[in-house]
Order: structure tokens, then sequence, then C-alpha cells
């Protein structure tokens, strides 16, 4: 099979692969960028509930396989994939982990702290240094200041104020200052959704635009088949058309997998990689919504109002369980018609109507890597005939107690606030999957090499969150952002 030659090759555009792609163009590299999903359309149908929610506008032609909750059976769930992958549907909290959160990595805190100061200004994050009680050592500025409160964001922090919590403004990569490009209009179309109006500071409305003027070759509707290995290295990446369903390949000196936690192991195990650890040590936090009723509507101005944190509790249980906690944050109440939607009969009528005098805190709970948490191969096959991933997991006790510890606490600003009653719901998807190729010192303990590399090959990489070898208790964008950098400089010092 004919190929185009290429420097590198990144498969996979979302914060990982868009942040290293960048990185090798800007520096003279010939790089191309697969990607499986198209461009978001960017119209008022990114912003129906509906259609994004329910209807899964960009869904994947391939389904995931996934056994959870100690289901006995494998359900199918269909991913969003779209240029810019996760980072076009992320609400744009952008945290740093903490220094004892680093306790089981082959890295530091520090090792990682100017590759975070990196992708903030990269990312654009607006944030506010000394507000954090827990904030990491180092972090001196911000590259944007933070806005002011919406009027369902004061109610809580004033609730968490009155307890004497310290609650703080959620670093933000978002536009709400550069008036060179779409600002935010503050609308609660944002977590979940593409920007009609480009004011996310996703890949796809950032960087991929400057890294493409300088060279980067972006191919769309690219599913990545498998990667093909001659003497330790691979030689070529094939992939199908996922319009004409034609396999095309492409041939480079190193390979960099960004395809996410879920995709990169099993591109890897189609390939024939061998290490008995890929697709093992699955996280995704231990994830739950506290839901309470107000005598009040509680946002009747349909505000943008994801703008608070409380890291207050963060480092309770890390003496007893040996991790953090984890964080609190303010989050939007969906349309009445997706309530519904998860809502048994008998309810939906009643729980609809009451949708407008409903405000939740979500609350990000670290997980245990466990090494029966993993990414597999079935052996039923998908529409481009490659095996569907498979997906298997289940929360330790640890994890349940870190989550319900953190729900209590939300529960208890939310009534302080004014809510009557509550409601808990468990958040079973894998929008923070990380781990399941981590990074070790050593090649009976993970993977990847400390500089993400692949133990068994000259010339693979791995930039997404496949990397993390634990979870911590914050969302995971800028940690893989801020890795990627890293792993874009240590090729650059190979070459």
């Amino acid at each position: 099979m004919n190929a185009a030659h290429y420097d590198a090759v990144v498969i996979g555009s979302g914060f990982g692969g868009s942040l290293v792609a960048h990185a090798l163009v800007q520096a003279g590299l010939k790089t191309a960028l697969l990607e499986r999903g198209q461009w978001a359309k960017r119209d008022d149908a990114d912003w129906d509930q509906r259609t994004i929610l329910l209807k899964k506008r960009y869904r994947s032609a391939s389904p995931l396989l996934v056994k959870q909750y100690g289901r006995r059976t494998f359900q199918r769930t269909y991913p969003n994939e779209v240029v810019g992958g996760n980072s076009v549907f992320f609400g744009g909290a952008s945290l740093r982990l903490r220094p004892a959160d680093f306790a089981r990595w082959p890295l530091s805190y520090a090792d990682l702290a100017p590759y975070y100061a990196r992708a903030e200004k990269l990312l654009g994050v607006h944030g506010e240094v000394g507000t954090d009680p827990h904030e990491p050592p180092g972090l001196t500025a911000y590259p944007h200041a933070t806005v002011e409160l919406s009027a369902p964001a004061q109610r809580i922090y004033q609730a968490g104020t009155d307890l004497g919590l310290q609650p703080f403004k959620i670093p933000l990569a978002i536009n709400f200052s550069d008036r060179t490009r779409p600002l935010c209009l503050r609308c609660i179309t944002c977590d979940g959704f593409p920007c009609k109006v480009e004011a996310k500071n996703d890949m796809a409305s950032t960087l991929l635009a400057t890294a493409s003027a300088a060279g980067l070759e972006i191919i769309v509707g690219a599913v990545a088949r498998r990667l093909v290995q001659r003497g330790g290295r691979v030689e070529q990446v094939e992939y199908v058309d996922s319009t004409s369903r034609q396999t095309h390949a492409l041939s480079a000196d190193l390979v960099v997998l960004a395809a996410g936690a879920l995709n990169s192991p099993a591109l890897m195990l189609r390939s024939g990689f061998d290490h008995p650890l890929i697709g093992r040590f699955l996280m995704r936090h231990c994830n739950g919504i506290a839901n309470c009723i107000f005598p009040f509507r509680t946002n009747p101005q349909q505000v943008f109002h994801k703008q608070l944190c409380f890291s207050d509790f963060y480092e309770d249980l890390r003496a007893e369980l040996g991790t953090a906690v984890g964080v609190i944050q303010d989050i939007y109440t969906p349309a009445p018609p997706i309530i519904r939607h998860h809502t048994p009969w008998g309810f939906k009528t009643l729980v609809g109507l009451l949708t407008g005098y409903m405000q939740n805190l979500l609350c990000i709970a670290e997980d245990d890597p466990r090494q029966e948490n993993r990414v597999s191969l079935a052996s039923e096959q998908d529409v481009f005939g490659m095996e569907l991933v498979q997906v298997e997991h289940a929360y330790s006790d640890a994890d349940c107690r870190r989550r319900d510890y953190l729900l209590a606490k939300a529960e208890t600003v939310l009534r302080q606030a004014g809510g009557l009653l509550r409601y808990r719901y468990l958040i079973d998807s894998f929008s923070h999957a990380i781990g399941t190729l981590r990074c070790a010192t050593a090649p009976e303990e993970g993977v990847l090499d400390v500089d993400c590399r692949y133990w068994g090959s000259e010339n693979v990489y791995v930039s997404d969150g496949s990397f993390m070898p634990s979870s911590g208790g914050v969302n995971p964008s800028l940690t893989i952002a801020a890795n990627a950098l890293r792993v874009a400089e240590r090729i650059l010092e190979k070459r």
C-alpha cells in the first residue's frame, strides 16, 4: 500500500493530540493529524438539548460495550466524536492537580508545573490566584481575570461562606475578555455542548486553526485501524475513511496516540502490542450530582453559572483512604425534556414541572486505579470491520465513600442556600476516562516510560489521559494539556 510520508502522525484531536500537533508543526515537523469525527457544525442545533444530549448529534458510528455498576451484561453507549475531541464538549474547568496527588507518579508536581503554566496561557484560562484553600504552590497569576458571579452562583457562594467554607471561582478556559475573538454569551448550553459562537477555548476553535496555518494536515473522518510495526518501530498508520470505507496508510518517523483513554489502548491491542497492562487501571472519577428543589425559580434568566468550586474537603480522607477526596462544583440544570427522559415513569410530568426550581452541585471524587477496570476488544465488529471497544468498570468501596462524603457536603450547601427536597444522581459517563496506558519508571509497572513513550517501541508516544497513574480529585483536562506539552518537548529534544 503506497503511503505518504510524514515526520509525525498524531491520532486524535482532543487536548492531548492538538497540543502535540501544534508544537510539532511549529517546530517545523511535517505533521498529519487523524480525527475520526467531523468539524462541529456550530449552528442553532448545537445548542438544542434534545439534539445534543438525547439524539446525540455527534455520536460515533462505533458503540462502546460497557459493563458497570454491577451489571452482568454489556450495554451499548455511543460516545461523541468531533474535531477537537472532548475539548469541544467540556465545561472549561481548568484546575491543576495538587502536589500530594503525584505520590504514585513517576513525576512530581514540580516536573509538571511549568507545563501547567504554558497550558493555562495557551487555553486562555480565566482564574483568580489566592482563593483556593488547597491551591498548588507556584501559581502566581492566571492569563486572564475572572468575571462576576451570576445570580445562581452568588446564591451558592453565600451559602458556602455562611457555612465557613471557602468557595472560589473555577479557572475557566472560556473567552470572556479577548475581543479579537467571539466573547462568551454566558448561556447555559456550555458544559456538554459545542459552542456555537466559538467562545469556548476548545482545540477546534483555537489551536488547530493556528496549527493548520503553520502546515498541519488535518484529516477528518479518519478512523485509525492499525499501527504497522517492524523491528520495534511503527512504520505506518492504517486508517479507514468513514465515508468511502476505503483503507489508507501514512508512513511516519514517529506516531503519537491521543485517541483517548478508551480508544488509544484499543488501537494498540488491534495492532498487536502485547504489554500485559494495556487497557488496565481505567479510571474516570467517581462522580455524582446533588440536586435540591427550591421554593423559588433558581435560574429564571437561564444564565451561565458553572463558576464556583469548593476544595475545602480535598484532603479530609487522604490519611485514611490514601487519596484526595475531590471537589464540588456548580453545574447547570438540564431542560425539562432531559430531566423527564431520565426520570422513572409516573414522575416524569411532575419532575418536568419542577425543573425550574432545581439547583445542582457536581461532586468529583478521586477513584482508585484498579487493574480489573479495563479496556479490551470484543469479538463483535463495527461498521469499519474493527473489533468494538469493550469496557469493564466497577468502583471500590473507597471510591463510593469519597463520592458520598462529597455529596453530603454538597447537600448541606444546597440546604443552606434554601433547598428543600434533595435527590442524588450518579454519573455513568466516561468523559473523564484516564489511566489505561499508565506511565512508570519500569515496564513491569506501566505501559509507558516517564516521557510517555511505549516501552516496547522506539517511536510511539501517548499524549492523552491514558498516561495518568492516578486520577486526583479535579477535572483532568488541564493535566492532559500540560503533559501533552511536556511530551512534545521530549519528542523534539530526541530528534
